[in-house]
């Protein structure tokens, strides 16, 4: 399998990332692309300081560009999808590669998505636990820092376009039934310390949804809703979720999507590298 990591100004952070998820690797067992794009740190220098990984620097800042260029480099299929910043090991990408070349059908995957909310405040740690409850979450989520696809629904597509959520645009490509979310393996992503960086990433995340088709929605037949009425442990967390849905919202309004460039939780990559 191959992997994409686009990585803008991650410096050590890239490294102990990919020395985590390549333990146990055989050599040349993943074809793995780290693409720096328009950093100003060390971020090529400690990904080339991990053997078996190719970089290549791009001078645009552009996680879009960064796909494209990683892309480019790399015809080794079934192929990853992978944030620079997520946390997850050799056997999840061994089980990945397993399950996208176990079916000639089109199929998009990933492990199972779990949010780290341990440096987090309590209305972040509160708007997380509905979150997981959502549809997007429910019905064979593939993004949020990891996807992969197999050499037929690599087909999907041609370029990434020009969207922020690049991650949305390539579920949206799958029916529900072409997703496949892995229960036995894992990875891990950090969320936000702060409702105002919450609320900060949700707005970046809805002026992305905006630029895909019907807002990048999906028909949700359960219902939210329902499901937290019929959870009583979930009640006291709803009015966290429900100010962190809303007030990103009212705030793209009054925004337009602009360019496409790197918007992070700086707070928590500065922990990180303590």
């Amino acid at each position: 399998m191959s992997i994409v990591i686009p990585a803008h100004d991650e410096g050590p952070l890239v490294r102990r990332s990919l020395e985590r998820m390549l333990r146990g690797a055989a050599p040349g067992e993943f074809d793995v692309v780290v693409v720096a794009n328009g950093c100003s740190d060390d971020t090529a220098e400690q990904a080339r300081a991990v053997s078996g990984v190719t970089v290549l620097e791009i001078a645009e800042g552009s996680k879009i560009a960064a796909l494209n260029a990683g892309d480019a480099l790399t015809r080794v299929l079934p192929r990853a999808y992978i944030d620079a910043d997520v946390a997850l090991s050799v056997s999840a990408l061994r089980a990945l590669a397993d399950e996208l070349t176990g079916t000639p059908a089109p199929l998009a995957a990933a492990p199972r998505l779990i949010v780290d909310t341990s440096r987090s405040s309590l209305p972040v740690r509160c708007h997380s636990r509905i979150w997981a409850a959502s549809a997007y979450r429910s019905r064979g989520h593939v993004g949020s820092g990891v996807y992969a696809v197999n050499a037929a629904g690599r087909k999907r597509w041609e370029t990434f376009p020009d969207v922020i959520a690049d991650d949305r645009f390539v579920q949206l490509r799958f029916a529900p039934d072409e997703r496949k979310t892995l229960s036995d393996e894992t990875f891990t992503v950090h969320a936000p310390k702060t409702m105002r960086a919450l609320v900060r990433r949700g707005v970046r995340i809805e002026l992305g949804n905006r630029q895909l088709p019907n807002g990048g929605a999906e028909r949700d037949r359960g219902g939210l809703l329902g499901r937290v009425a019929r959870s009583p442990r979930l009640w006291l967390s709803f009015p966290f979720y429900a100010w962190g849905y809303v007030m990103p919202k009212l705030i793209a309004r009054r925004r337009s999507a602009g360019p496409i460039a790197w918007d992070r939780d700086a707070s928590l990559r500065e922990a990180s590298r303590r």
